[in-house]
């Protein structure tokens, strides 16, 4: 149907999603609106250069408020960027282009690396992210997603112990 218009899905204020292209099964976002670009807690982060691309090799903690699992992650820098967190600070960033899954959709999103370690939430999805696909319930949690069974941890060939 030509010109019908898709019904935005809705979202909690904080929603379980992956980042299948960084080994990142799961990890907890807060979708946040006053935000403009995705950001994740990365460090070690390590720039380099590929067949004349510049890429970035970083290592981030994908649970809240620990420090295992560490995930090694490689992706390609698709810009740098000045940006201004909340408390008006200014940061350089690199922003890489990876793939979100938020319930059962999928799709690219950029995403700068910082250091959220005193941050609530080891990801931020801002609004060009969520953009013409979804309207944000700041009354609810985790509408399209609950955290997968508990299952022993094994580090994937991605991660490394602590």
């Amino acid at each position: 149907m030509k010109g019908a218009k898709r019904q935005a899905v809705v979202v909690g204020w904080r929603e379980w999603a992956s980042l299948p292209d960084l080994g990142v099964d799961e990890i907890k976002a807060k979708i946040d609106t006053g935000a403009r670009t995705a950001a994740i807690h990365a460090f070690e982060i390590r720039p380099f250069v590929r067949d004349g691309q510049k890429f970035v090799r970083f290592s981030l903690h994908p649970v809240q408020h620990r420090r295992r699992p560490v995930v090694d992650c490689e992706a390609r820098v698709v810009d740098e960027r000045v940006v201004t967190s909340s408390s008006g600070h200014r940061q350089r960033r690199y922003v890489i282009e990876t793939t979100l899954k938020l319930g059962n959709d999928a799709w690219p999103i950029e995403m700068a690396l910082t250091n959220r370690d005193e941050m609530g939430f080891r990801m931020l999805l801002g609004r060009r992210a969520l953009r013409r696909r979804f309207v944000v319930d700041p009354g609810s949690s985790f509408v399209l997603s609950r955290r997968k069974a508990a299952k022993k941890a094994t580090p994937k060939p991605t991660e490394r112990p602590a």
